[in-house]
């Protein structure tokens, strides 16, 4: 199957789902379309809840493109790649709709970040996480300042410097990234779809002013990301980042 993004509804609940085929994970075209998708889909009015998925029924997303991260030759380039992230986080951030995280299985580095970056996340016992950028010579700069939003510093670091772990999805349910845990996809599935549909039936303009309420002190991070972004840019022209990288062509 070819990479790809989609949004469905369906009882005024928007699915945005996206798939690629290396373990749903996200080169620039992918970040572009579902950056766009987000925001199309807050501006629908057809739409009062949105739910953010991926194909298939193992990795939920593994992260940057790591062949297109080796490709990156200069800072520019550098940091247009990483702006792929900022922008489908700040595109989540600024959505009018409550986003729901349905997280089927592990997520590495930016997927991570993703669910960070939902309003609301349900995953499954198989939902294992990990933040695997200091072991490849960056850091996960774009997708802190979500990550440490959802989970707090203390745990945001114990990740980043563990770089190498998998972390359970009970460390993620007990410090705050997952509000559930279930043992399979079905089950998840259904409590994704049950809580969506009951939120689509609430007063919209609750919801949104809701939303507000939940980002507020976010308002720079247009700017924040964008420099974290240019941080990450231009970590991954050294050395040491690339001869690690090519170890996973």
């Amino acid at each position: 199957m070819e990479a790809y993004v989609a949004l469905t509804i369906e009882n005024e609940v928007g699915f945005i789902e996206f798939y690629h085929p290396n373990r749903n994970s996200m080169p620039s075209d992918v970040l572009s379309k579902l950056e766009g998708t987000i925001i199309k889909a807050g501006k629908n009015d057809e739409i009062k809840v949105i739910v953010l998925k991926s194909g298939g029924d193992r990795t939920f997303c593994a992260g940057a493109s790591f062949n297109e991260v080796i490709a990156i030759n200069n800072e520019a380039s550098g940091k247009k790649f990483f702006l792929g992230f900022a922008n489908v986080i700040n595109a989540m951030r600024k959505c009018p709709k409550l986003i729901i995280g349905r997280i089927q299985g592990k997520t590495v580095g930016g997927g991570v970040g993703l669910a960070a970056a939902t309003d609301y996340c349900l995953a499954t016992q198989y939902a294992s996480i990990r933040l695997s950028e200091l072991s490849i010579g960056i850091g996960p700069f774009v997708i802190e300042p979500a990550v440490s939003r959802k989970i707090g510093v203390t745990a945001m670091s114990q990740m980043t410097i563990d770089a190498e772990t998998f972390f359970s999805p009970k460390f993620a349910l007990d410090k705050g990234l997952y509000a559930d845990v279930f043992e399979t996809t079905e089950v998840l599935d259904d409590a994704v779809k049950t809580l969506a549909e009951k939120l689509a039936a609430y007063n919209p303009e609750a919801l949104s002013e809701m939303k507000k309420v939940f980002w507020k002190g976010t308002e720079h991070w247009d700017d924040l990301l964008s420099e974290r972004a240019e941080m990450s840019g231009r970590l991954v022209l050294s050395e040491f980042t690339k001869h690690t990288l090519k170890r996973f062509r």
